[in-house]
């Protein structure tokens, strides 16, 4: 880490105040776009409102496969927000001088607790405790002992799923193009950070509509059933 040169460097060496400075740098990022995309709402947008509105109403769409149109609009704040997060975070693996906070585990764990504590609650919520864990007993009653565990362990498994796909791409992505740049600084990693870019986008994709699956899995019992 210390070899690596960054902005934020300048000011102190300690992995973890980079990685908590890059954060705040990503929230800062993410406040001042959604600031600038509401502080002069229009009828017709223009600039970074026609932007944030035509993402906004990517992400419905995205949802409204998934979950219904209703619920996808329900679940918007928390399905965008999370999408703007990681996808700032995820850019800044191509901007030389800083590094992604994505590409670190405790950021993307984190995440990944939000998304499992937050669906287990509404699926609570929509179905009440009782039904909402019956549910993990499967249909056939005589295999219930042995669905249950399976169900747990299977939902458990969603936290690191989701945090090590996100961190491991990001992270793999950075030391690709690290390495990329040792061997030929100027010419080699132009076919690198066009990979970085696409991989910043896809992944951010991937975590946003398994928050809207994980989230459907969990209200939409009846439906599965």
């Amino acid at each position: 880490m210390n070899e690596v040169f960054t902005f934020l460097g300048i000011f102190g060496h300690s992995h973890t105040y980079l990685f908590v400075s890059h954060i705040l740098l990503t929230t800062a990022i993410v406040l001042v776009l959604a600031k600038t995309a509401t502080s002069s709402l229009q009828i017709v947008p223009k600039g970074m409102q026609n932007v944030m509105e035509a993402y906004l109403q990517g992400v419905v769409s995205m949802g409204t496969d998934v979950i219904g149109k209703k619920k996808a609009k329900k679940y918007l704040p928390l399905v965008a927000t999370l999408g703007l997060f990681i996808f700032v975070a995820n850019m800044m693996e191509i901007v030389p001088g800083f590094e992604p906070p994505s590409g670190n585990i405790n950021m993307t764990l984190a995440l990944a607790v939000i998304v499992f504590v937050y669906y287990n609650y509404e699926g609570i919520k929509k179905n009440g405790v009782i039904h909402y864990f019956a549910h993990f007993m499967g249909p056939v009653p005589v295999l219930a002992p042995l669905m249950f565990p399976i169900e747990i362990v299977s939902h458990l498994s969603r936290i690191i799923s989701l945090s090590f796909r996100l961190f491991g791409n990001i992270k793999g992505d950075d030391l690709f193009v690290a390495v990329l740049l040792m061997l030929a600084p100027w010419v080699a990693p132009l076919p690198g950070f066009a990979l970085m870019s696409f991989s910043a986008i896809l992944q951010t994709f991937i975590f946003m509509i398994l928050t809207y699956v994980y989230l459907a899995g969990a209200i939409l019992i009846e439906d599965e059933h």
